[in-house]
């Protein structure tokens, strides 16, 4: 494939992306961002092989930063998706002093 269909492809994809994203309730976005941040983790695990066998060193750097990168925004989405869940738990409830 060239380029310029893979540019498009991705275009097409961010637009696709979005549409289906802002059409989710608001009740389904944690398990949403759940399944985006496994996803993430697949890419992580494909920059990892990628690390493992580049032989150009720009090559190297390029998925040495697409680890981090992808490292960054599995452990990132794992603490948002965590602080939204304990949002939603139920609150200790308070005992009533004198009774």
């Amino acid at each position: 494939m060239d380029a310029f269909a893979l540019i498009t492809i991705t275009i097409l994809a961010v637009f696709l992306g979005f549409e289906v994203v802002s059409k989710v309730s608001s009740t389904l976005h944690t398990p949403l961002m759940s399944e985006a941040n496994a996803i993430h983790g697949i890419i992580l695990l494909g920059a990892i092989m990628v690390a493992g066998q580049a032989e150009d060193p720009l090559a190297l750097a390029l998925s040495i930063l697409a680890v981090l990168l992808a490292t960054i925004n599995v452990v990132g989405g794992f603490v948002v998706t965590d602080r939204m869940l304990l949002m939603f738990s139920a609150k200790p409830r308070r005992t009533e002093v004198g009774s």
